[in-house]
């Protein structure tokens, strides 16, 4: 009896360890059911303070796959000077919130002319794309070549930045990466460099940190080296990018970008701005 007395504190605290690591377990098992979310955000963009564009993103992500649309036209004075609209859109499949593969499209259309992309990514590799028009092959761009179309993401699967590990996602680390994109006409490098963090409020929905990363860019291929806007591009050192989270997940997207302009500065900024977990039914079955 006297031996049982004396090891009862450790079976009580044995107990309540494995009491402790259960609940750890089955919270960590809801954790990674609720890694799953959709935003649903509106745009407006401005050239020094005047409204030249709106637009729309819905983004959906869950433990194996992610879909994104967006939408966009010109307004204002921009719409008088040159109406034009887009739209893209991409999904795929993923494995602990990395991309594996992407199916990604996009058409714009103006008074002009109008293009189609199509690009198609497995594990990074470029397995067939397509643009229509095709590139005018007389006017110098820089030759694509196969080493161009390896370890790469298509544009709209590289502005979904899933932040690794524990905690809160909005964080210096966040933007500490280099995006390899493929847009179909284009092969280049964004890099990005912690800032600051800041806080924002949209007009409807999300209102708090986010993390400020600087973003350089660097062309490699499929361009023209001699036209101006790659050559300003190429020489900014002010273009910034501000990251909030998708609830119920660890990636962060784009809430504004800005950039200065020999105009003016430019800035596309959300409006609307609402995300929500999206738990699967799995959760509802977790113990608490």
């Amino acid at each position: 009896m006297l031996a049982w007395r004396q090891t009862f504190p450790s079976r009580r605290c044995l107990l309540l360890a494995c009491a402790a690591s259960a609940t750890a377990s089955a919270k960590a098992a809801q954790a990674q059911t609720l890694a799953q979310g959709k935003l649903e955000a509106r745009y407006s963009a401005t050239l020094a303070g005047i409204q030249i564009g709106k637009g729309s993103w819905v983004v959906t992500i869950n433990d194996t796959n992610y879909s994104a649309a967006s939408s966009g036209v010109t307004t204002g004075l921009m719409h008088v000077l040159t109406s034009g609209e887009g739209t893209s859109a991409v999904r795929g499949t993923s494995a602990g919130g990395h991309p594996l593969t992407s199916l990604y499209g996009a058409t714009i259309v103006s008074r002009k002319k109008s293009e189609e992309v199509r690009v198609v990514i497995d594990h990074g590799d470029v397995k067939d794309f397509g643009v229509k028009p095709e590139p005018d092959k007389k006017d110098n761009r820089v030759p694509m070549k196969d080493k161009h179309k390896h370890g790469v993401l298509d544009p709209m699967t590289a502005s979904l930045l899933r932040v690794d590990g524990n905690g809160d996602p909005l964080k210096a680390e966040a933007c500490q990466r280099k995006l390899a994109i493929f847009d179909g006409r284009l092969r280049y490098n964004l890099k990005l460099v912690f800032k600051r963090m800041d806080t924002v409020k949209a007009e409807t929905g999300y209102a708090g940190k986010v993390v400020v990363c600087s973003v350089y860019f660097t062309p490699l291929a499929g361009h023209v080296p001699d036209r101006t806007v790659i050559k300003y591009l190429s020489k900014l050192r002010d273009m910034e990018i501000w990251l909030a989270p998708i609830a119920g997940t660890r990636v962060l997207v784009p809430f504004r970008a800005q950039s200065p302009t020999p105009i003016g500065q430019a800035v596309l900024e959300a409006t609307h701005f609402v995300s929500r977990a999206t738990p699967s039914r799995a959760s509802a079955r977790v113990p608490q």
